[in-house]
């Protein structure tokens, strides 16, 4: 399960391994983190996520935004909620690229507002499982060339 962290929404996303692909699921609009961890409660549920993966935003001069050590917490938090791994992955231009997604289907203006943090979390979510595949296939390369 992905996540696009911010202070007002978190947009929620979900994927399968199997097939690598990952999909904009939902955007949670809660002020308390009572409110956004019994949300996140509700879809875990729901979903049984064998792990979460949260976006880590960065400024263009590769800093960290103001924000990343409110999403590491948030992080921290789903890990120590749901006792599931937390991996943490760039989220650098997610929004930008959700949008063009959400114009490619025909989803633009004001529209576009309540679903891009949800199609941001899909972002950030199919770049970790695209790195994941990676990892795994140089993984098992390795694997078969010691093997061999």
């Amino acid at each position: 399960m992905g996540f696009d962290f911010g202070e007002k929404r978190i947009g929620v996303a979900t994927g399968n391994l199997s097939i690598g692909l990952a999909a904009p699921l939902t955007t949670i609009h809660a002020a308390s983190n009572v409110d956004r961890l019994a949300a996140i409660a509700k879809l875990f549920t729901e979903w049984q996520p064998a792990q979460f993966v949260v976006g880590q935003p960065r400024h263009a001069d590769d800093q960290p935004h103001e924000i990343a050590h409110l999403a590491k917490k948030f992080g921290n938090r789903l890990q120590e909620n749901f006792k599931r791994p937390v991996v943490y992955i760039d989220e650098t231009l997610s929004s930008t690229e959700a949008a063009r997604l959400l114009v490619e289907r025909g989803i633009s203006g004001r529209e576009q507002k309540d679903k891009l943090d949800a199609f941001a979390a899909a972002v950030i979510l199919q770049s970790w499982m695209n790195e994941y595949a990676l990892t795994a296939t140089a993984n098992n390369e390795t694997k078969a060339n010691h093997a061999a």
